[in-house]
């Protein structure tokens, strides 16, 4: 009987950048936007403020503005946000863009094509069978397991559908983490 102890490596799926936006412009009916540097635009009229994102058209470089708040009090706004707003916080640009209400309020998804990276622990060849691997989302990345899992493991997707055990489905995108384990390669008897 063994004793070895299973060792679980660690995965990580991170932002590289922001998303695109996938919308229609008004004017080209190009369908991708961009934060570019990541501005707001507060306007206040008594003491109701309007807050907007603005993103520009990736074809035409027509600016769009994407409603935050809409006629909100000023007192009911968090006075960090507020300063955030103001000064164009690029952390409050990113949570801002990635929050689902704001793209379910303005009408679009968000293209992660290229702006996320797979950071992989030490090498697993190394690790005795099977292996268990965690893998954990910094931000909401919609990817389907099977494809994350054999580029992090350099396997075909099908010897992944083969080789991985894991309790998400491995062909419907996630956007939180799992866990999976690597079978070892059978051998065919001869």
């Amino acid at each position: 009987m063994s004793s070895h102890l299973n060792i679980v490596l660690p995965w990580g799926v991170r932002r590289t950048g922001l998303p695109l936006l996938s919308m229609r412009c008004p004017d080209c009916r190009s369908e991708s936007a961009t934060t570019g540097d990541g501005r707001f635009r507060v306007n206040a009229n008594g003491k109701l403020l309007d807050v907007w994102l603005l993103v520009r058209c990736t074809s035409c470089d027509r600016t769009h503005k994407l409603t935050v708040h809409d006629r909100a009090p000023v007192r009911s706004l968090d006075p960090a946000d507020l300063d955030g707003y103001h000064i164009s916080d690029p952390d409050l640009v990113a949570s801002t863009l990635l929050d689902p209400q704001l793209a379910r309020r303005n009408r679009f998804t968000l293209d992660w094509s290229g702006a996320w990276r797979l950071d992989v622990s030490s090498p697993w060849l190394d690790e005795p069978w099977p292996v268990d691997v965690e893998v954990e989302f910094e931000d909401p990345v919609p990817l389907r397991p099977e494809r994350l899992i054999a580029q992090g493991l350099g396997l075909s997707r099908s010897e992944v559908l083969r080789r991985v055990k894991s309790d998400v489905p491995l062909r419907r995108p996630t956007t939180t983490g799992f866990a999976f384990t690597v079978m070892p390669t059978v051998v065919p008897k001869e």
